[in-house]
């Protein structure tokens, strides 16, 4: 699945993440692929299986879907 590098340093910056974000602005490609990306995604904190549960109204990670950005995604978007 194909997400917007924006959406994602929103991400990271919202959860008070600046220098991550700054980090990943630098390495990220304008549309990241969660395939292809995945290892750099994980780099940044953000678990690619959470991300895509919510753009595609998944459930998230078992328990909770509290993995990736402590539990972020779920309470942003």
């Amino acid at each position: 699945m194909n997400i917007d590098k924006d959406t994602i340093l929103g991400l990271l910056r919202g959860n008070d993440q600046n220098e991550r974000a700054d980090q990943a602005a630098a390495e990220l490609p304008d549309q990241v692929d969660t395939d292809a990306h995945a290892g750099l995604l994980e780099k940044f904190g953000i678990n690619p299986a959470d991300l895509i549960a919510k753009f595609t109204g998944g459930g998230g990670a078992p328990g909770g879907g509290q993995s990736g950005l402590g539990g972020l995604l779920g309470k942003i978007l």
